[in-house]
């Protein structure tokens, strides 16, 4: 072999060597971009499911807000009614007198 046929030769072999690590980088590069949808997905997916958990955590805030509120108004409403009846015993008790 003369210095020209061994120059081709190597620069055959390089060449089928830059190929093959050509279809290896493709390869890897597919396989991350895949990677990639699929975390893509998934993060959609958990903003979702965050949006969905702060619209509940607003709806059970706003009822518990809510039955805070029948509570007070029931309690005061007692308040109310037992002020009025130690009025009105007082209204008695001077009437009497």
């Amino acid at each position: 072999m003369d210095a020209n046929e061994k120059i081709l030769s190597l620069f055959s072999t390089r060449v089928r060597q830059m190929i093959l690590q050509y279809i290896e980088t493709k390869k890897e590069n597919d396989n991350l971009y895949a990677m990639v949808d699929e975390r893509d997905l998934r993060i959609k997916q958990l903003e979702s499911q965050l949006a969905q958990a702060e619209r509940n955590y607003n709806s059970l805030k706003m009822a518990k807000m809510i039955e805070i509120t029948d509570g007070d108004m029931e309690e005061a409403s007692k308040r109310v009614s037992k002020l009025i009846r130690e009025v009105n015993k007082c209204i008695t008790l001077l009437s009497e007198k």
